[in-house]
């Protein structure tokens, strides 16, 4: 999988979202840091920031630049990341079947991963108009 990293920061990157290669450079790690984000939406719940993440003693300190981002909608976003970068890796494409199945594999998949996707296709498909305008979407119910 040595395109891992270089396709989930595309996918990221059109997204306008930082994926620092340290957290996300492959499958595993990618895994483990979503997994570990995870754990303070489980917590404190889906309206959590990214930010809060940080200051609650979280390795995720190079994701300051999107601080104020729900801490959901950015993990959606690597979710997807995580399917797109896999479904190029060995396939070439992702639909949403091929996210929630990644999602599934990896343990990652929460009550509200489903609703939060349906309401953003761009998370994880690129022909999605007006998908590089996500980061400027405030309101992520």
């Amino acid at each position: 999988m040595s395109d891992f990293y270089k396709y989930f920061k595309e996918n990221m990157d059109a997204l306008n979202l930082p994926a620092p290669e340290n957290l996300y450079g492959s499958v595993a790690t990618a895994q483990a840091s979503i997994s570990g984000m995870l754990v303070y939406i489980d917590k404190y719940g889906t309206r959590v920031t990214v930010l809060e993440m940080i200051g609650a003693g979280t390795n995720l300190e190079r994701l300051a630049t999107v601080g104020a981002v729900q801490g959901a909608y950015y993990i959606g976003a690597a979710i997807g990341s995580l399917a797109v970068a896999t479904g190029r890796t060995l396939a070439g494409g992702t639909s949403l079947s091929d996210v929630l199945f990644e999602a599934s594999r990896w343990n990652l998949k929460r009550d509200w991963l489903l609703p939060l996707l349906h309401r953003n296709p761009g998370i994880y498909d690129r022909s999605v108009p007006g998908r590089n305008y996500y980061k400027l979407y405030e309101n992520f119910k």
